[in-house]
């Protein structure tokens, strides 16, 4: 899944490109919106919510006789997804990724936006947008930030690890597994914790905000600081490498829902973020469970991956 600040990017440059401007083709190639004509309406704004995308348009004034003078507004609801993109090409240009997998055209005067592959798109009415993003959490990166509901939403369930909690939407939007696992490795804490054990909870969430903060600008993504001489991260994708902190070698694993579902890779140091008690992990492997779950290395050599969770 994207993260909150590849979203937020992305509504930065669809509104730069779109905001203001009458769309003159619309092309919708999904099959419930195939008949969709948007032509003539106007793009007022694109905004972000946790990882959606949200671009709004009124129409044009229904001139009917007993039509309501209000200007009708809809919005296309966009998520990325795993491999989804939204792309903002000059009148006519020639496209970059495949057009097969362009779920949504749209023209304007001065540009093309067009979305491939994209995981989910519906228009919705803008009145009733809470319909499909009302239950997510505060956004990290939104103007109505609410770290004390963030808060309350990830205490409310104690006993759910710490890094499945962060990834629930509902919780609070926009952090993906890169941040996740970055932001628990600064407060030392593994991802197996439960939320109730968390010493300090705001801390993570606070370097969540600041991270993700640090990385809406162009650049390659990075969650060593303003300062770092080169883009690069704590511990996420750096298996076998040493830790920045302590030079342990970075352990991969699963860690999973409380329901045994849903399992999503995290990287972690053993030194500095050493696991709860009683969640040390199972390891996984081709040839199935081993013993030497803490060390992540099988007899052979191979790398395995520790599994947390039921």
């Amino acid at each position: 899944m994207p993260e909150g600040d590849s979203v937020w990017r992305a509504a930065d440059k669809l509104h730069q490109a779109l905001a203001g401007q009458v769309v003159t083709t619309s092309d919708f190639r999904v099959p419930r919106f195939a008949t969709l004509n948007l032509a003539g309406w106007t793009m007022t704004e694109v905004v972000p919510r946790g990882k959606h995308l949200l671009m709004r348009l009124v129409g044009p004034e229904d001139t009917e006789p007993g039509a309501s003078r209000k200007p009708r507004a809809l919005t296309i609801h966009s998520h990325l997804k795993m491999e989804g993109s939204w792309m903002v090409y000059a009148p006519g240009g020639r496209w970059t990724r495949p057009g097969h997998t362009a779920r949504c055209v749209l023209r304007t005067a001065v540009a093309d936006a067009v979305g491939f592959s994209l995981g989910i798109l519906e228009v919705v009415p803008t009145g009733e947008e809470d319909k499909i993003v009302g239950h997510l959490g505060p956004d990290l990166l939104g103007p109505d930030w609410d770290e004390a509901e963030a808060l309350r939403r990830l205490q409310a369930e104690p006993d759910v690890p710490i890094g499945y909690a962060l990834l629930n939407q509902r919780n609070l939007a926009g952090i993906g597994n890169i941040y996740r696992c970055d932001s628990c490795f600064l407060s030392g804490v593994h991802p197996a914790l439960p939320v109730g054990q968390v010493p300090d909870l705001a801390r993570i969430v606070r370097d969540a905000k600041r991270l993700l903060g640090e990385n809406l600008g162009p650049g390659r993504r990075s969650t060593l600081g303003p300062r770092a001489m080169r883009p690069g991260y704590w511990v996420y994708g750096r298996t076998r490498q040493p830790c920045r902190r302590c030079g342990t070698p970075i352990q991969h694993g699963l860690l999973a829902a409380p329901d045994g579902t849903e399992e999503r890779d995290i990287y972690f140091c053993p030194q500095c973020q050493p696991a709860p008690r009683g969640a040390e992990g199972t390891e996984t492997g081709p040839a199935g469970p081993s013993r030497n779950a803490i060390s992540g290395q099988r007899a052979s050599g191979r790398a395995a991956r520790p599994r947390y969770g039921r």
